[in-house]
């Protein structure tokens, strides 16, 4: 598996990328911020780059920034339940529902 990609915040979009060494969009995260709290809206990666980690690093970045940042996060989409379930060292930034 090729890892020479990076995960980047595009604020301006509201959404979390992966980025390969050509700047080719690999995927992305949808977010909703407030000042407490972000919404992992939508994961998506594209078809051709499926099957190499690309969402799961989007995760896990996103979740250490939200931590950095002090933001309880909201888990609205599948791949963010599931990667959460997995990953217990998140746990306590999930916000009660």
């Amino acid at each position: 598996m090729d890892n020479e990609f990076r995960v980047v915040d595009n604020p301006s979009l509201h959404r979390y990328e992966a980025r390969d060494a050509d700047d080719n969009l690999m995927g992305f995260v949808d977010y909703r911020r407030t000042e407490r709290a972000i919404v992992f809206r939508h994961a998506e990666t594209l078809p051709e780059y499926q099957g190499r980690g690309v969402a799961g690093r989007i995760a896990g970045q996103s979740l250490d920034e939200a931590r950095a940042a002090g933001l309880r996060v909201k888990p609205a989409c599948p791949f963010y339940l599931d990667y959460l379930s997995k990953h217990p060292e998140y746990a306590d930034l999930v916000e009660a529902r």
